[in-house]
Formats: C-alpha cells, structure tokens, sequence
C-alpha cells in the first residue's frame, strides 16, 4: 500500500495525443544566385601600408644617426689620441738654447710722463641705480674723470678756504652716511 501511494505522487510525464492527419510538407524554398564578393579597400589596409612606410622611415633615420654618432665618435678619439701624442712629446725635457752674453740688457727710463695723483669728490655724484630709485651706492666710490681733482689743486683749495684736511673728510662721510 505505501508503494503504490508513493507511485501516485510521483508524477510521470504524459504523451502526446495521437493524431489521424498527415504532416504537411513544406514546399522548398527557391534557389537563389550566388553573390559575387566586391572587392573592398578598407581603410585599415591604407592606413597599416602608411604606418610600415614612416616606421621604414623613422628605422632609415635612427639607423642613419646612429652611423653618424659612431663617425663622431671615432673622429673624437682620433683627436683625443693625436693630442695625447703631442702632449707627450711636449712633456720630454729638453736642453734650452746658451744665453748670448755679448749684448747684455740694459733697462732704460721710461719716456712717458709720471700719473697726477687726483682725490675723488664723493659729494657731486648723485646718480640714481638702473634697478631702483635708490642712489647708487657703488658708484660713488668709482673714480668718474669729471668728479677729480688734483691733489695739488685740493690743497690748495684748502690754503684758500682755510680749512683742514680732517673738516673735507668729516664733511664727505656725513655725506657718504646718508
């Protein structure tokens, strides 16, 4: 009893139900003509033939820079052989050549007239930097050729003034300060 209670619950697909008509038969379809491939230059195909000529192109460049750099490269050590060589025939010491005694040198004065000393005037020159507006602190202790005067005509200034030497240099640093 429990078998066949445990055949009804499992459930067993059913059939198909018989049919008494004929199947059809589908008429076959008509035949069609071959096609004929066209034939198609894709842009793809340019573009790779373009890519091989530059890659030729660019392979040519290197290859021809690169034959260059090994000329320049022999050249050079060429060079740096050659300087060698001279350098050390250079270096061998040599015997040097006997003085001639028989016109021994005799140093001679010289014609051109002694420098006149001349002392700067600070105080007359004012110029202004290129940079800033600031007075330009280095050139006022250049010698300028118009700001000189001879020291001769310095003291004699000083005998017509009557001042002292230690007044003028007083004077041109609080000049100098500021």
């Amino acid at each position: 009893m429990a078998a066949e209670e445990a055949k009804r619950r499992v459930r067993t697909a059913q059939g198909l139900p018989w049919t008494t008509e004929k199947p059809q038969n589908l008429p076959k379809p008509p035949v069609k003509e071959q096609t004929k491939p066209m034939s198609i230059r894709l842009h793809t195909e340019q573009r790779a033939a373009q890519r091989a000529g530059y890659n030729h192109l660019v392979a040519s460049k290197i290859n021809s820079l690169e034959i260059l750099r090994r000329f320049e490269e022999k050249l050079l050590k060429v060079i740096e052989e050659e300087e060698i060589k001279n350098m050390r025939k250079e270096m061998v010491p040599k015997a040097q050549l006997m003085p001639i005694f028989d016109r021994p040198f005799f140093p001679q004065r010289s014609t051109r007239p002694l420098t006149i000393p001349r002392e700067p005037c600070f105080h007359l020159v004012k110029e202004k930097c290129s940079i800033s507006d600031q007075p330009c602190r280095l050139h006022k202790y250049f010698n300028h050729s118009m700001n000189m005067k001879s020291v001769k005509g310095v003291k004699e200034d000083e005998r017509r003034e009557g001042t002292s030497n230690k007044v003028v240099q007083e004077a041109q640093k609080g000049q100098v300060e500021n």
